[in-house]
């Protein structure tokens, strides 16, 4: 029964055998307002209690003194029995009985005033009511005594109350914060149990690409087909993991890495560096060097590996094509070649900003093909007229972008240019745009950059160093007919390969786009502006935006996590299901890492200190 219901019934209600008074009521009324309260520790209350003495303080008997003195100054002795019985069935006295039904006050705890004082009061009417202590009863000193004794007692008991009282809220405020921590670790547990369930789909959709690949394939043993290459940007991840985190030895390279990327975990890495024009090529089971890619003039800056082949592009403007099983092989090796053209075509048109060409070179001064003893390198194509900053292949197609501020798309079955991209033509027609919004103008003016050098000082890396920052193509990627484009603008553009057109244009970064990647869902980019923004493809607008302390270089993502580069020696995790940031930082980097590739759950980072860095995450 609630107090709600209590107010309402009847006052000779009860619970058990105690009645409820309007004194009850009163109390619960300001139940709120008494447990706010400070309540101060009386003089003279004993701080420390004996068990027993505990419990004769909360035991019924207790309160046995305190309805004593109460009936002792509140009962006209004379009248005692026809009062208690009007005043009970008012609902006044209850509380007065014991346990028993019998009064706690005996005529021996009384002193009674004079009749003749009796006389004169009832002379006077009997509007007066029940008489206080101070109106009239007069006690010995023995009861007074006894009373003081009784209320101090009393205190000592409401202190050891209040103690006990305490005492369980303490406890139960320690429940609580053990039941959240149980909470909090139930969910943790839910989370990693949704992380599993999204890498097993991804593992079991790694191996049955595996199994489809086996099944499909027709390579005739020596010859390399890349039409018959799956990416595996496309791909969700291995099929097994590594367990160590590990290191390339540190002999490797001697300069900051400037780009790297690996086939699949104990598969094969190359990497590059800033002052080397040989790309190294890396045993990933064995961490030994395998060899060296000869034959770019100048850094390289952009590397992509599947499988056996893999594709750089660098300061010369040339992209080369590389069988990775032939490094430094000096023995025959079997098959014949892809036949390249020893005449290069150019077939100019613009249209629209989109310029289509023919052009490819062989890989060396041989009119026909590339013979069996000319290296790995199969292909030079050659179109950009400047540094080659990012490229990315599928299949048959590659797409390249440049510091020319254009983008060409390369077929490499036929080892030809189909098509130029303009930046500087996107930018001079604003109307790709998405409504309401303005091309960041302080970064970037088509005229003035059309007429010379992007360039521009990027923020200081966690250790104060700084560098000019010229790559204008920042990042690309394409699946399908869909391309999607970071730029020195600050913008992200979306392209329709079959047209060379820009049809959305993202805006959102105040530096240049270094980076990016897209998926059915989401395109993630990263910038100088020390930010890395998530866009909704749904709506074109930002879907979630992470800042971090300097500029982010480099990223990769898959359904669970955002690996980033950001400036700092430690590599930056974003956990994507809890919403939750970490570092990569034991035995890790001495200097700021620049360049990473992570697959799943397999990451290979590169950073200043010119060293390569293995981990299985």
């Amino acid at each position: 029964m609630d107090f709600a219901t209590l107010g309402r019934a009847p006052m000779h209600l009860s619970l058990g055998r105690r009645r409820i008074t309007s004194r009850d009521l009163q109390i619960v009324e300001a139940t709120d307002e008494l447990l706010s309260e400070e309540v101060p520790e009386p003089d003279g209350v004993a701080q420390n209690v004996s068990l027993l003495r505990g419990f004769n303080a909360t035991i019924p008997s207790a309160e046995k003194s305190r309805i004593r003195r109460r009936q002792t100054r509140n009962v006209d002795a004379p009248r005692l029995g026809l009062k208690r019985l009007g005043m009970s069935a008012r609902g006044m006295l209850g509380g007065e009985e014991d346990h028993d039904g019998e009064s706690v006050a005996s005529e021996e705890d009384v002193v009674y005033i004079s009749n003749s004082e009796t006389r004169g009061r009832k002379s006077k009417g009997k509007r007066r009511g029940r008489q206080s202590l101070s109106a009239g009863k007069t006690f010995g000193r023995e009861e007074l005594l006894r009373q003081t004794q009784e209320i101090e007692r009393d205190k000592e008991n409401l202190h050891v109350r209040r103690t006990l009282i305490n005492s369980e809220i303490v406890e139960i405020t320690n429940k609580i914060e053990a039941l959240d921590a149980m909470r909090a670790k139930l969910e943790h547990d839910l989370l990693k149990l949704q992380e599993d369930e999204l890498e097993l789909d991804d593992e079991l959709e790694g191996v049955k690409e595996r199994l489809e690949l086996e099944e499909s394939t027709s390579r005739t043993r020596g010859v390399v087909h890349v039409d018959h290459i799956q990416s595996s940007r496309r791909r969700k991840g291995p099929a097994f993991l590594p367990s160590e985190h590990d290191e390339l030895p540190p002999a490797g390279h001697s300069t900051p890495i400037t780009a790297l990327d690996f086939s699949e975990p104990y598969g094969t890495l190359v990497s590059a560096s800033q002052e080397d024009s040989q790309p190294r090529v890396w045993d990933l089971l064995t961490g030994e060097e395998v060899g060296r890619l000869r034959g770019h003039q100048g850094t390289v800056k952009c590397v992509q590996v599947e499988d056996q082949v893999c594709l750089t592009g660098g300061e010369d403007g040339t992209v080369h094509v590389w069988d990775l099983r032939r490094v430094d092989d000096d023995d025959e090796w079997e098959g014949a070649m892809l036949s390249l053209s020893d005449v290069a075509e150019e077939d100019e048109s613009q249209d629209g900003g989109v310029v289509k060409t023919n052009g490819i070179r062989s890989g060396s001064s041989k009119p026909s093909s590339v013979s069996e003893r000319d290296g790995p390198c199969i292909r030079v194509l050659e179109g950009h007229t400047k540094t080659v900053s990012t490229l990315y292949f599928e299949d048959e197609c590659l797409v390249t972008g440049a510091s020319d501020k254009t983008m060409r798309q390369w077929d490499l079955n036929t080892g030809q240019c189909v098509m130029t991209m303009d930046i500087l033509w996107a930018i001079s027609h604003p109307t790709a745009a998405i409504p309401g919004n303005a091309l960041p103008n302080h970064l970037f003016s088509g005229a003035a950059a059309a007429a010379g050098t992007f360039a521009v000082p990027t923020p200081p890396y966690a250790d104060g160093t700084w560098d000019m920052y010229e790559d204008f193509v920042g990042a690309v990627q394409f699946w399908g007919y869909a391309l999607v484009s970071g730029s020195g603008d600050g913008a992200v553009r979306m392209w329709d390969m079959r047209t060379g057109q820009p049809h959305r244009t993202l805006l959102g970064h105040t530096g240049p786009v270094t980076c990016l990647q897209f998926d059915e869902l989401h395109v993630i980019s990263g910038s100088l502006d020390k930010s890395i923004r998530i866009w909704d493809l749904r709506t074109g607008g930002i879907f979630e935006t992470l800042k971090y302390d300097h500029a982010v270089s480099a990223l990769q993502f898959d359904t669970r996590k955002i690996v980033a580069a950001t400036g700092e020696n430690g590599v930056k995790i974003y956990n994507r299901t809890s919403m939750q940031h970490s570092t990569l930082m034991t035995n890790g980097h001495m200097k700021p890492v620049e360049r990473l590739r992570y697959m799943d759950r397999y990451l290979v980072s590169g950073a200043r200190d010119s060293t390569v860095k293995i981990w299985a995450l």
